[in-house]
């Protein structure tokens, strides 16, 4: 067990948004399949068909997807929200997004008759015109949104960061002014790939965001950074696969873990990490498992 932000998570292994979390059904089977919390697709104000195909390729060492934040929007995503929260067995946790600070607060209460855990407020979408990283790269709209959200609901919030930006710890700074309860980092990191036979861009939005095994690094040294500068926790994701990289991640500073892309190689992923990861602090004689949490720090 863990506690992050006051809820207690039978494992540290959380689902991430945006993958197998666009209905009750899936959310619950990925609960069932070992996650310790699970994260709902990110749900708007309004509607949204995402952006025209192809909108996620393989690359072969992550993925390059460009879904534009495709949702059917609150208040008709109430009742799939309700459905994992009576069957789930687990945390669940509301992604939401918009584009001001009043369709943040819309969509966080227009969710609380559904009783989610938590809400993360996705303000790091990188390729969502007029949302996500547009929003999130600003530290004073990041301030501004997460306090609005966590004056209006009284549940934990949590503020997910983008990477694509000069200075990560501003932003992550920003959302702790704001209130949040923990920052999550980090989100996709912009990025294209072009045809060389047709020398058209592969995506359809043109660009998009990279996940998968090339972002870890760039996640773990955010987590780290971020560590060392807030007072609030942080849940780690991008590139986690095994419990070694979530032992690394955690290690970095992580007070939890996020799988996206690895979902796609397996659902058992959730046991397996969590398995590995209750092993690995039983045999290294740790105390507990947040005995781990930024270790690397003390050794400097």
């Amino acid at each position: 067990m863990i506690n992050v932000t006051g809820i207690e998570l039978r494992n540290p292994a959380i689902l991430a948004a945006g993958i197998m979390g666009t209905t009750g059904a899936s959310l619950i089977r990925m609960a069932r399949e070992g996650a310790g919390a699970v994260v709902t697709k990110s749900i708007g104000p309004e509607p949204k068909d995402g952006h025209r195909n192809p909108s996620m390729i393989d690359l072969g060492y992550g993925f390059l997807n460009a879904m534009g934040l495709p949702n059917p929007s609150y208040p008709d995503f109430r009742g799939e929200l309700t459905i994992a929260k009576k069957d789930a067995g687990v945390p669940v946790i509301a992604s939401i997004f918009g584009g001001t600070q009043e369709e943040f607060t819309d969509v966080a209460l227009g969710l609380m008759d559904s009783k989610p855990d938590a809400l993360e407020l996705n303000v790091s979408c990188p390729h969502a015109l007029g949302y996500g990283a547009s929003v999130g790269s600003n530290p004073d709209a990041v301030e501004t949104i997460t306090n609005a959200v966590c004056e209006a609901v009284d549940i934990p919030v949590w503020v997910k960061l983008t990477p694509n930006v000069t200075d990560i710890i501003a932003i992550g700074e920003a959302a702790q002014r704001g209130g949040a309860d923990a920052v999550v980092a980090i989100n996709t990191v912009k990025g294209m790939a072009i045809d060389i036979h047709s020398g058209y861009p592969v995506l359809g939005n043109l660009f998009g965001g990279l996940s998968g095994r090339a972002v870890k690094p760039i996640a773990l040294k955010c987590v780290y950074d971020l560590y060392a500068a807030l007072d609030i926790p942080i849940i780690g994701v991008g590139g986690i696969y095994t419990w070694e990289d979530a032992i690394e991640m955690m290690m970095a500073g992580a007070t939890a873990v996020q799988i996206g892309s690895a979902v796609y190689e397996g659902t058992e992923v959730f046991s397996s990490i969590a398995m590995g990861i209750e092993q690995f602090v039983t045999e290294r004689d740790y105390k507990d498992i947040s005995a781990i949490i930024g270790i690397a720090h003390e050794r400097i």
